[in-house]
């Protein structure tokens, strides 16, 4: 398996994971989390290996499609490179500034709804 490719569905699935079918995320799961084979796949559920195989093949490109019109994987990379120039920024010039540190370590560290 293509150490890049399952790194980027394994980026991806979070984000789009709940837009793809069922069995689409548990093949998906099983195939690039928890490195089942597609045999093993399709015996766990009763199914054929072409079956497992196309739903793996459309699940990736629906994951690809997705990030392609939202790019919301995109965006979290680009904002955790801007909260890491961030504090690295604040540590240099603030260093001694621990009420600054903490605000900001706040903000970096609060989800986003």
């Amino acid at each position: 398996m293509d150490l890049a490719k399952k790194n980027q569905v394994n980026a991806l699935l979070p984000f789009y994971g709940p837009l793809l079918t069922d069995k689409q995320q548990s093949y998906l799961r099983s195939y690039f989390e928890d490195d089942f084979s597609i045999i093993e796949i399709a015996e766990s559920e009763v199914v054929s290996r072409q079956a497992v195989s196309d739903n793996l093949k459309r699940g990736v490109e629906a994951l690809n499609h997705y990030e392609d019109l939202l790019g919301l994987y995109r965006d979290s990379l680009s904002r955790q490179q801007q909260e890491q120039d961030l504090l690295a920024y604040v540590e240099k010039n603030y260093h001694s500034d621990q009420h600054l540190k903490q605000i900001l370590d706040d903000l970096v560290n609060q989800e986003i709804n």
